[in-house]
C-alpha cells in the first residue's frame, strides 16, 4: 500500500474534532507511506477548481503533513474550511465549468420543483487528475449522502461521521456531539443564576432540524424540560408543567430547552430564506414563539437564549477528540485493506466499520419510547440496564 495518494475533505456546518481528524489522517499515512492532499471548503473543492490555475489549485488543493497539521487539533472548526456544496445538484454552474454539457436533473423540495446540475463527471474527472486513490470524507447525512454517490460511481470512499445533531444513520456516535451537549450544559448552568434572580421561565434553543438528540441529552445531565420533533407537546400542558415547577421551585424559576425542529400541536416552526444546496432552508426561533405563549398565557416574564452557533465553537473536548483520533486511524485500516463504502462508526458501544447511509432514509431520530417522557415532557431515565453507552442504538428510526 505504500505510495497511495488519500485525498481528505470536510463539508456541511463545522463541529470540534474535525481537526483532530484531519491530524489523525495525516500522521497515520505518513506512517504508512501515503501521500495526503487536503480538499478546500468541502465539495466546492471539486466542483470549482480548475487545476490548470496555479491559483485556483492553490485556493482548493492543499498538500497536507506532518509540519503544517501539527497543531490543528488544538482548535475548533476545519483546518480545510467547508461548503454546503452539492455537486450533484448545483442551482448554476461555477465559472470554470460554464459552457460544457452536465445532466440538468429535476429537484423537488417540499412541492417545489427546480432544474439543477449534475457535475459528478466533473468530480470524478478533478479526483483523477489530483491522482487520489481514495477519498476519506467527512460530514453530516448531507455530505455523507453525496460520499455515497461517488462510492457508486466506482471511486473508492471512506466517510467519517459529524454532527452535533447525533443523527447520522448507522452510528451512535458523531464527531462534535460530546463538545457540543458539554457547551450547552455549561451554558445553562451559568444562566441559571440570571434565570432564577428575576424569577422567570428560562427558554433555550439548540440545533436538531429533524432529531432531537442534543437537546433531549443536555436536558438528560441538567435535570429539564425539553420538546424534540420526534413528539408534538401539547402547548397548554406545557406551560402548566413550566409554571408548576416555577411554583415549586425555592428560587421561583424553571427552564426548559427545544430543539430547533421542535414544533406542538398545531404549531409548525416557521422558515425564512433561500434553501441550500440540500434544500434547507433557515428556521425561525421556536423558542422566542414559545415564549411569546408563555407571556400570553400567563404573563410570566421569559428569558430566551439561542445556543445554536455557540456550540460549533472551540475546541473539542476530551470524548470528540477521543473519538475522532480513533475514527481517522480506523479510516487509514479500511484503506489498507482495501474497503470502501464504508464509515467509521460506534455501534453498540464498540468502534467498527458500517454502511454508508442510504441518503433516502433521512437522518436517525429519538427513540420516543425509550428515551422521552410524553407525560412530563423530559428524558427518561428508567429502563437503562444494558444500553451502549450512548443510550442509543444505530438502528434507531
Amino acid at each position: 500500500m505504500a505510495g497511495k495518494r488519500i485525498g481528505v475533505l470536510t463539508g456541511g456546518g463545522d463541529v470540534p474534532g474535525l481537526n483532530s481528524v484531519i491530524k489523525g489522517v495525516v500522521y497515520r499515512g505518513n506512517e504508512l507511506g501515503f501521500e495526503v492532499t487536503g480538499i478546500r471548503r468541502g465539495w466546492e473543492g471539486l466542483t470549482h477548481v480548475n487545476l490548470e490555475d496555479p491559483l485556483s489549485r492553490a485556493k482548493y488543493i492543499l498538500p497536507l503533513n506532518r509540519a503544517n497539521t501539527r497543531t490543528i487539533d488544538r482548535t475548533g472548526g476545519t483546518f480545510l474550511h467547508t461548503s454546503r456544496t452539492n455537486p450533484a445538484k448545483m442551482k448554476e454552474l461555477p465559472e470554470t465549468l460554464r459552457g460544457k454539457d452536465f445532466p440538468i436533473v429535476e429537484n423537488t423540495k417540499k412541492g417545489v420543483t427546480s432544474k439543477v446540475f449534475d457535475v459528478t463527471s466533473q468530480v470524478l474527472k478533478n479526483l483523477e487528475s489530483l491522482k487520489l486513490d481514495y477519498l476519506v470524507a467527512i460530514g453530516g447525512d448531507d455530505t455523507l449522502s453525496y460520499a455515497a454517490r461517488l462510492d457508486k460511481e466506482g471511486y473508492p470512499v471512506i466517510s467519517i461521521p459529524k454532527t452535533m445533531d447525533n443523527d447520522v444513520r448507522n452510528t451512535e456516535y458523531c464527531i462534535g456531539f460530546s463538545t457540543a451537549i458539554t457547551r450547552a450544559v455549561d451554558a445553562i448552568e451559568r444562566q441559571r443564576t440570571t434565570v432564577g434572580s428575576h424569577e422567570r421561565v428560562g427558554v433555550f434553543r439548540v440545533f436538531g432540524r429533524d432529531a432531537g438528540h442534543t437537546a433531549l441529552y443536555t436536558a438528560y445531565v441538567t435535570s429539564i424540560r425539553c420538546c424534540i420533533p420526534e413528539y408534538k407537546v401539547n402547548l397548554n400542558k406545557l406551560i402548566e408543567l413550566l409554571i408548576e415547577e416555577k411554583r415549586n421551585n425555592p428560587s421561583n424559576y424553571s427552564l426548559v430547552i427545544l430543539s430547533e425542529g421542535a414544533e406542538w400541536e398545531g404549531y409548525k416552526v416557521r422558515e425564512y430564506g433561500e434553501a441550500d444546496a440540500y434544500g434547507h432552508r433557515k428556521k425561525m426561533s421556536v423558542g422566542e414563539d414559545l415564549s411569546d405563549e408563555i407571556r400570553k398565557q400567563t404573563r410570566e416574564e421569559t428569558v430566551v437564549s439561542d445556543l445554536t452557533y455557540d456550540l460549533r465553537g472551540g475546541s473539542p473536548d476530551f470524548l470528540d477528540k477521543l473519538v475522532a483520533t480513533t475514527y481517522a486511524n480506523i479510516a487509514l485500516d479500511a484503506i489498507t485493506e482495501g474497503k470502501h463504502g464504508l464509515m467509521t462508526a460506534i455501534v453498540d458501544g464498540c468502534f467498527t466499520l458500517s454502511p454508508i447511509p442510504d441518503p433516502k432514509l433521512g437522518p436517525r431520530k429519538v427513540n420516543v419510547e425509550a428515551m422521552y417522557s410524553k407525560e412530563h415532557y423530559r428524558p427518561r431515565y428508567e429502563a437503562k440496564l444494558g444500553f451502549p453507552i450512548f443510550l442509543t442504538h444505530a438502528n434507531d428510526k
